[in-house]
């Protein structure tokens, strides 16, 4: 399977969601911070094919990566443009089951970037 390419969803220039959260992971945490890089490779080399115990779909085209450390688990919400993209939209840490709202901001993040891909697509700066 070809490799999959993995972005950051943007809100604006100075808001990318998930690699914020990644920051502040590595800062506080720098184990789950490895553990959390290593599953979006595996997202990134796996694609579509990814699927439990890593990943799963929640609903409306929104998937997730489950990665936990210790007692605490870790989701990045992710969805999928075409075949070979699939975009990195919001991040928690939580105990039970994903919340709603998480789903909810991930979809609108969804409908944003389908509407824009080339504004709320990540890109660093060089």
């Amino acid at each position: 399977m070809p490799r999959t390419d993995v972005i950051f969803y943007q809100r604006d220039p100075q808001n990318v969601p998930v690699l914020d959260w990644l920051k502040e992971l590595r800062r506080t945490d720098r184990k789950a911070y490895e553990s959390c890089v290593a599953a979006i490779e595996r997202l990134a080399n796996s694609g579509h094919e990814l699927r439990r115990p890593l990943a799963d779909i929640l609903r409306d085209g929104i998937h997730e990566i489950r990665i936990r450390k210790g007692h605490v688990n870790y989701r990045i919400l992710y969805f999928f443009h075409g075949r070979s993209l699939a975009i990195l939209g919001h991040a928690l840490t939580k105990e039970g089951n994903v919340p709603a709202a998480d789903i909810e901001r991930a979809i609108r993040r969804k409908r944003a970037f389908e509407a824009s891909p080339d504004q709320h697509t990540y890109s660093e700066e060089e």
